[in-house]
């Protein structure tokens, strides 16, 4: 910055109009001529319709947090099905709760106004409680009763074997993101697979089952060596992050494209707040990488990229 004219640093920022003819793709446009986090999205939509239209880039998707509890469903699916995604890393809470979804249970709205709760009395009623999303007892005896039905082939295979397996028997739902993973061959990685409601039952019922974590972390490895380049999208941080990242730290190329979306902040040294300026310092992002951090609730800048990606996409 201090070699160049200061003209060229500073534009105006853009007084934007939202207009009756005004879409997502001149939103995002003229998003992009603010400042602070409506800049940042903006900029995180246009890198990652950069990694789709790159056909060199393979695009690594990580997911944290209570995304499908939340009604994020169908969106992650709609992002596979776009092939917006090819490899995805998330937790075993999400594959518990797109189980839920996919057998036909559903998560439940609830009273805006938590702070009026007694937890105390949604334990006696058997209601769980996600901030102000609800989840039955009776949903998590439903899995349960799919679980202990399964019957698994290798007791040993990898966890992402496993879960292509546990996708291919899951009922043929529109929505299921295990589903359309295996449907077209993605693989799903799930690095905390045992930290999850799904692998405790499958833990009770199938007590010969010893998949394989190793195997995964290996692919993983060999999946971003082979890239050609690498664009990485994540939501939220946690181990789906750093599970994409030791992988890339390990390889010739690091990634030439790089999009967070978190609440966390960088203080506090933990990984989920972590800035992906300091991923450059391990090798895990290009020093020349396109990249954007987006400080927003996922909730609201997920959709909101999908829609961008959809819209800017029709007719190529």
């Amino acid at each position: 910055m201090k070699d160049k004219n200061i003209k060229e640093i500073f534009k105006k920022v853009n007084q934007f109009q939202i207009k009756n003819d005004t879409d997502i793709v001149n939103l995002i446009e003229d998003l992009k001529g603010t400042g602070f986090s409506a800049k940042r999205l903006a900029l995180a939509c246009e890198i990652y319709k950069e990694m789709i239209e790159d056909k060199d880039c393979v695009k690594f998707f990580g997911l944290a947090g209570a995304m499908v509890p939340v009604g994020m469903q169908q969106i992650i699916h709609d992002f596979i099905e776009e092939e917006y995604i090819d490899i995805l890393v998330t937790t075993g809470a999400n594959l518990t709760h797109d189980i839920a979804e996919t057998l036909g249970y559903h998560h439940l709205q609830g009273e805006v106004h938590i702070e009026s709760l007694d937890d105390a009395n949604l334990y006696e009623q058997e209601m769980n409680r996600i901030y102000d999303v609800f989840l039955p007892n009776k949903v998590y005896e439903g899995i349960e009763d799919f679980v202990s039905k399964l019957k698994i082939p290798d007791n040993n295979m990898s966890v992402s074997a496993f879960l292509k397996f546990l996708g291919e028997r899951v009922p043929d739902n529109p929505k299921s993101i295990l589903r359309i993973c295996a449907d077209k061959n993605i693989p799903i990685f799930c690095p905390a697979f045992t930290d999850s409601g799904l692998a405790l039952q499958l833990g009770f019922h199938h007590q010969q089952l010893n998949l394989n974590h190793f195997k995964d972390m290996l692919e993983m490895v060999n999946l971003a060596w082979d890239a050609k380049k690498a664009g990485i999208c994540i939501i939220g941080g946690g181990v789906p992050k750093n599970f994409i990242f030791q992988s890339m730290q390990f390889c010739p190329n690091s990634a030439d494209y790089a999009i967070q979306i978190t609440m966390d902040r960088p203080e506090p040294g933990g990984l989920s707040g972590a800035t992906l300026n300091e991923a450059m310092s391990w090798g895990k992002i290009n020093k020349n990488a396109k990249h954007s951090t987006v400080i927003s609730d996922a909730t609201i800048a997920l959709p909101i990229i999908f829609w961008y990606l959809k819209k800017s996409g029709e007719g190529r």
